[in-house]
């Protein structure tokens, strides 16, 4: 049977595109600093560029660069922001090339009716059409991502509707997709979730009284706001001096289909999503592999990070015991670059290392969140063996990938996904582990506390849950993804 080259092959992890926050003051402040930590709480989400937009009094002063936030933002730069009434940020996983920084959010529009300034996280699977359509009337891209055709749709309704959040109302009934947005207008911030709720939006507030919206409520915490709530799939809320109103005028008109990945691997762990700890739903995965994939072991140890709450939760159903298998290198990050094939070959040396004592002569199951191209988990089972780990029985905290992402993920290309070209027996010994059991589609989609949060689950097997693009149209935006320029 062919095997795979781990060394021929690029290395590879799926990666969520972005995170988003906004901040509305009621009085003049230092909201740069606050969408400052705010977007360090989010890195994860991206850490290929990041942006921030402070609005004074609509007066719009921004900076963009690739880089992770700390590099993009020294305390010079960011104290040259200013202050002002209204702050949005964005961080981002993009693409590698000329467009890199071109494509660096937020999205910054003047347009007749004054100026809107734009955060986006996910991906429009009608964006080629709404492009086209755009571009034949005279419109000028400047970018490759969706989050320019949102602008775009929502200034051409800004035109003749009567205020911002009517024209992303209207926007709204044009884009089909993913999209959490924060938009800044000249005088209000405005927070929208499209009505499947793909990606993840939530509010809180400061002790001031000042409204933020962030991806995630970990960003919340590192700011010192209080949660309040999440976003409703659909919802539209609007921030000005009037205080805080809600449209929910698109809300229950589609079926709730939070990504799942946010709770399996995306979602920092101390985050709430939809009412539901990211933590738990971790333990949980854990749990429910113990009772689909039992073994007979001497110690659970998990991948870091993604891996480490499931594996704390196999632990505890199983009653094997949990350890610490491996030492990550808290300080290799986006910027490490191997420029030797020698050193490339040994970059997962350099990431993880094995803590010898924990692991030789041991019965060993080893959690990961998932497999994409078995790649990287067989460097790392080669790390265990080389330690001394006499069985090795790997067990996956989602089922396998089986079809591309067209709402945010970088699964681009089902033809080069380990599980569409092998059985689950042949991936075993291809990553040389003793056996190997990915969680079902039943229980991955029970991992939320709240039993009202409805999964999309398309990466494992289809049922996409809007249309996605066809013939020539779907070529083209295959092409795009595959770029990573998408958004």
């Amino acid at each position: 049977m062919m095997q795979l080259d781990a060394r021929l092959i690029p290395e590879r992890h799926i990666h969520e595109e972005c995170g988003v926050f906004g901040v509305y003051s009621k009085e003049p402040a230092n909201v740069a600093s606050l969408a400052y930590y705010a977007l360090y709480a989010l890195q994860h989400r991206g850490q290929e560029s990041a942006g921030i937009v402070v609005n004074d009094d609509g007066l719009f002063t921004s900076y963009r660069d690739v880089g992770l936030v700390s590099e993009v933002f020294p305390a010079e730069r960011l104290a040259s922001l200013g202050r002002g009434n209204i702050a949005v940020g964005h961080v981002r996983y993009g693409t590698t090339g000329s467009d890199n920084k071109r494509n660096v959010q937020p999205i910054l529009v003047n347009h007749y009716k004054g100026r809107m300034a734009l955060a986006h996280n996910g991906n429009l699977t009608n964006s080629h059409d709404l492009r086209s359509e755009l571009e034949s009337r005279g419109s000028i891209f400047h970018t490759t991502t969706d989050s320019e055709v949102i602008s775009y749709i929502i200034v051409q309704e800004r035109l003749h509707c009567g205020s911002i959040e009517e024209a992303v109302s209207a926007a709204m009934d044009k884009i089909i997709g993913a999209y959490s947005l924060v938009i800044s207008s000249p005088s209000k911030l405005i927070a929208a979730r499209d009505p499947h709720g793909f990606r993840p939006l939530c509010m809180g507030q400061m002790k001031d009284g000042s409204t933020v919206f962030a991806s995630e409520s970990c960003a919340l915490d590192a700011i010192g706001a209080q949660f309040l709530r999440d976003i409703r799939p659909g919802e539209i809320v609007v921030v000005d001096k009037a205080g805080i109103k809600s449209d929910t005028s698109h809300c229950g008109k589609a079926p709730k289909k939070l990504c799942v990945f946010e709770f399996i691997y995306f979602a920092r762990p101390d985050s709430i999503i939809d009412g539901s700890s990211v933590h738990i739903a971790r333990q949980r995965a854990g749990a429910y592999l113990a009772l689909e994939h039992p073994v007979q072991a001497d110690i659970v140890i998990g991948v870091p990070d993604s891996g480490l709450d499931a594996a704390l939760g196999y632990s505890r159903q199983s009653g094997i015991p949990y350890g610490m298998g491996f030492i990550k290198n808290k300080y290799i990050g986006r910027t490490f670059i191997s420029p030797t094939q020698a050193m490339r070959e040994n970059e997962v040396n350099i990431k993880l290392n094995p803590i010898r004592s924990v692991v030789e002569g041991k019965r060993v199951v080893l959690i990961d969140d998932s497999i994409v191209r078995g790649t990287t988990c067989r460097r790392t089972i080669d790390l265990l063996r080389r330690a001394g780990a006499r069985e090795i029985h790997m067990r996956v905290s989602a089922p396998p990938f089986v079809a591309a992402c067209y709402y945010g993920t970088d699964i681009d290309d089902p033809s080069k996904l380990i599980a569409n070209n092998h059985s689950v027996e042949e991936i075993a010994r291809i990553i040389g582990v003793d056996s190997l059991g990915y969680l079902s589609l039943g229980d991955v989609v029970k991992l939320a506390d709240n039993t009202e949060c409805g999964f999309c689950t398309a990466c494992f097997g289809g049922g996409y849950p809007t249309p996605i693009p066809q013939e020539g149209g779907k070529d083209r935006f295959e092409c795009k993804i595959s770029e990573r320029t998408k958004q």
